[in-house]
């Protein structure tokens, strides 16, 4: 069995992980989520930094545990494993961002093939950090996921610090030493299948799977990916 450490994307918490946290644990496994600073509404966004997110994954970690990043948590998780490699198992990415050295995920998601977010985020008076826009986020995020799930995601949502988001990330042969697997989701409307395929094919074919769901497979199948998770942690 493994211990798993869910990380949330951008405008997401802990909350997200609400049915997926129970089902990993129904398989054996030990499995928590955490909220990332600056995700709670309250702090002032501009305080918040690429580093420091990396830190409260390696706080919440253990050197058997395996960490998930969902989108823009690829990022904090792979800062995390270069300031920490002995300190994770691995690394599963979730329709994530897989960092180039030298970008920031704000200069990944301008290079993809397609900019899907444009006029779907709302940014704040002083530029520090961006919402979705609550009209277009159900058909953008969560179009296969249950009406219940959609509506504790639209109350939930929070502002996203802009600052960790456009810091270049700086990777070396640490980052590279941790196992790694991605988790590509065909239906995504957020970051392009395409994309993230590109993305993964820098991993051995093996250690790539695909669910068939939008971007936000934590409430479109939550046993699905629970069962997933289990099975590409034998592998690492």
């Amino acid at each position: 069995m493994a211990d798993i450490l869910l990380i949330h994307g951008s405008c997401h918490g802990a909350w997200c992980w609400r049915d997926v946290v129970p089902a990993l644990q129904a398989r054996g496994h030990a499995a928590r989520a955490i909220t990332l600073p600056g995700h709670d509404g309250v702090r002032d966004p501009a305080t918040v930094t690429l580093e420091e997110t990396a830190e409260a994954v390696l706080a919440a970690a253990t050197p058997d545990t395996i960490v998930l990043g969902h989108s823009w948590g690829g990022f904090p998780v792979s800062a995390a494993a270069e300031t920490g490699p002995d300190r994770l198992r691995g690394l599963i990415f979730l329709c994530a961002y897989l960092p180039v050295s030298g970008l920031s995920l704000i200069g990944m998601r301008k290079a993809g093939p397609a900019q899907t977010l444009t006029g779907a985020t709302a940014k704040n008076a002083a530029g520090t950090s961006y919402s979705f826009v609550p009209e277009t986020a159900p058909e953008l995020f969560y179009h296969d996921c249950p009406e219940e799930a959609v509506r504790i995601a639209l109350e939930n949502l929070c502002p996203q610090p802009i600052r960790p988001q456009e810091t270049p990330i700086r990777l070396s042969e640490r980052f590279e030493s941790v196992p790694k697997a991605y988790i590509r989701c065909t239906a995504d409307r957020v970051i392009p299948p395409e994309y993230q395929a590109q993305m993964a094919s820098r991993l051995p074919p093996q250690r790539v799977f695909e669910m068939n769901t939008s971007h936000s497979p934590f409430f479109a199948d939550p046993e699905g990916l629970a069962g997933l998770i289990g099975q590409i942690a034998k592998d690492f």
